[in-house]
């Protein structure tokens, strides 16, 4: 097994632990970190698959004690890389929960969270998807240990009312993402597709929906991560 690597986190100034051997973060958490908008008086936010915690670093970075961040992943190998980064970069206010999402509910039932954020497992667990012999990385990119459903179901039991719950995911699943979203009783408010150049098809969505709100989809302008050297310009506001 290959060892540990440090790498930098994009340009916010932090190091973040990784291992070649696992799945590592790429661009969708930083959109994903980029696209969140925290309004007044929303300060509790929860990180579910947070992978060795880039959505929380950067986060932290951009919002730093305005709001309180958990994280929440399931594979140990992983959560522990996120420690080894929290502890390298000095963060003492991140808490991190080595849990099953499908376990959570009960945890925080007394105390639900303002925001949610999500970069889950894309792809679909059946016969006809090619899964990766390394379990690892099969659990990061299919709906083995959760699917779409049964994660946008917790969300709806340990969010406030009015809650921001915000995701990326890959086109082809637009379409389940809405319709769930809504069984849900989340309504979609944004949605912005991401190219990777001019030329090709949209790689990747970002939506925000709010829970027990209604449907009033605004399509964002597209974002061509081609057109950018620094990710933190994508969504100024």
């Amino acid at each position: 097994m290959k060892s540990n690597e440090l790498n930098d986190l994009f340009d916010y100034g932090y190091s973040i632990y990784q291992n070649s051997e696992y799945f590592k973060f790429s661009i969708d958490s930083v959109l994903l970190a980029e696209f969140v908008n925290i309004k007044k008086g929303k300060t509790k936010l929860i990180d579910l698959c947070t992978g060795n915690a880039p959505v929380p670093m950067i986060l932290h970075k951009k919002f730093e004690s305005s709001v309180n961040i958990t994280g929440v992943e399931l594979q140990k190998e992983i959560y522990d890389l996120a420690l080894k980064s929290l502890e390298y970069n000095d963060i003492k206010c991140i808490n991190l929960i080595n849990a099953d999402i499908n376990n959570i509910v009960d945890l925080f039932k007394n105390s639900k969270f303002d925001i949610i954020t999500c970069n889950p497992p894309y792809f679909k667990n059946n016969e006809t998807n090619y899964i990766n012999e390394n379990e690892i990385k099969a659990i990061a990119r299919h709906e083995i240990k959760i699917d779409l459903e049964s994660l946008v179901k917790i969300a709806s039991k340990i969010i406030q009312n009015q809650g921001d719950f915000y995701l990326v995911h890959r086109p082809d699943r637009i379409a389940d993402v809405i319709s769930t979203l809504n069984k849900y009783n989340f309504g979609v408010k944004r949605i912005v597709p991401v190219y990777d150049d001019k030329d090709k098809n949209a790689c990747l969505f970002l939506i925000e929906s709010v829970f027990n709100g209604k449907n009033y989809v605004i399509i964002e302008k597209p974002v061509f991560l081609s057109d950018y050297k620094s990710y933190k310009s994508i969504f100024e506001r």
